[in-house]
């Protein structure tokens, strides 16, 4: 059997599973921006309070990511996964129950602490079973389960908000919560039974195809560091700086999306289908993009060149203030966005090995992911300051260009690929 053959055969085994996990895991993190259509009034929360406690979530996260990651290192990723997902899925029915601002915020930072690991450790688990020079497009298959999770989440969000009120008597903002969380914590157990730790782990693997993933792996294999040689090197800490930039507007517009667009006069079920129009585009995008990427080898201008697109689109939706084209903008700066992600995180393995590898990857993820808590709270501010959202979508340009400084200054120090085979998983 040959290499590909072998990578579609795990890719087909492990991907659409890994992805149906990280749906359940956006949607239990984001779908607080349509619970706040009815939730922000019930409990007491002003745009500022909201945006900070949106943001609340990735502090939690940013203090246990790190430790989680390496914890998955020791544990393997079958008993770490469940732990991760169980906890989240119960921590995010509970939010059903916040009841004012302490609450809501303090349910938030526990959301954020339980799914700490859950990403970096899915990046990480991807470096086990493909090679580096195919990477990217399995990074983007797996990464469209955010896509995914946006396309039917944001219907599936704003029906039940329409029609679930009043049922056992909780509210529909409240369903909202328990109706989302619940598959989490069912996953989790579905995860036990069927995700391998390792490619030896595979009972579907026959031993000659267990030989072929690991001697494919082994040619890219780095040395192994410890965890202080992952964390003391420069270029984490500028490729921490880099996705910052990424997620602060990723995070900006994804919170925010469902109360922009609802302004624009639509009922809370339009809402849900306006949001995910863009992400159905986004989703085709970035695995061509991913794939393209692979396949002439190269990197950094696969990370600027759509950064630029989406700064350029922001920049754009600050001047058409709020109308419809001003929702095409950003649409257009979801697909940037997006497809600058899935590349970027081709870049943290591609210098470290073993456990400085899984401390570097957490580590970027939770400094960026700070800026999951700034973008929803500048947002909030601003949009208090200034009665429009222009001032925010400005903000998240200027970030994306900081984002493109420092990856361009971080080309020279990235390894180089080879152009590989675009596989057909």
């Amino acid at each position: 059997m040959s290499e590909a053959a072998v990578f579609s055969k795990c890719a087909w085994r492990l991907i659409p599973f890994m992805g149906l996990l990280y749906v359940a895991n956006f949607l239990d993190r984001v779908n607080v921006g349509f619970a706040a259509l009815s939730m922000n009034a019930d409990i007491g929360l002003n745009a500022e309070a909201y945006g900070l406690g949106a943001g609340m979530f990735f502090i939690g996260y940013f203090f246990f990511e790190v430790p989680s990651n390496v914890a998955m290192e020791k544990f393997g990723a079958r008993l770490w996964i469940f732990r991760i997902m169980l906890t989240w899925g119960v921590v995010s029915m509970a939010t059903a129950f916040a009841t004012g601002p302490v609450s809501f915020f303090t349910l938030r930072f526990l959301l954020g602490a339980c799914e700490a690991g859950f990403f970096p450790g899915m990046i990480l688990y991807l470096t086990y079973w493909f090679p580096a020079a195919t990477r990217a497009q399995f990074n983007a298959l797996f990464l469209s389960a955010i896509v995914i999770a946006n396309i039917i989440g944001s219907p599936l969000s704003g029906f039940i908000l329409q029609t679930a009120g009043g049922w056992g008597g909780l509210k529909n903002w409240q369903w909202l919560f328990v109706l989302e969380g619940l598959p989490s914590c069912i996953l989790a157990f579905v995860t036990l039974l069927y995700l391998p730790s390792k490619p030896a782990d595979a009972r579907w693997l026959d031993v000659e195809e267990k030989l072929l993933v690991a001697s494919a792996i082994a040619r890219d294999d780095l040395p192994h560091h410890d965890l202080r040689t992952g964390l003391s090197d420069a270029r984490v800490w500028l490729l921490a700086l880099a996705d910052f930039g990424i997620i602060i507007a990723l995070y900006g517009i994804g919170l925010w999306l469902p109360q922009f667009v609802k302004s624009l006069g639509f009922t809370d079920v339009e809402t849900g289908f306006v949001v995910a129009m863009p992400y159905v585009a986004t989703m085709i995008a970035m695995i061509a993009w991913a794939r393209l990427s692979d396949a002439r080898g190269e990197r950094i201008r696969h990370i600027v060149q759509p950064a630029l697109l989406a700064a350029a689109s922001l920049a754009a939706a600050a001047l058409l203030g709020t109308s419809l084209w001003s929702v095409l903008a950003l649409a257009f700066a979801t697909v940037g966005i997006y497809a600058a992600l899935v590349v970027f995180w081709t870049l943290p393995q591609s210098f470290l090995g073993g456990t400085a590898a899984a401390g570097a990857i957490a580590l970027v993820n939770s400094i960026a992911n700070l800026g999951g808590f700034l973008g929803p709270t500048i947002v909030g501010y601003l949009k208090t300051a200034t009665g429009t959202y222009a001032a925010a979508m400005g903000f998240f340009a200027a970030c994306l260009i900081m984002t493109v400084i420092v990856i361009m200054a971080l080309s020279r120090s990235i390894p180089a690929l080879k152009p590989a085979a675009v596989l057909q998983p």
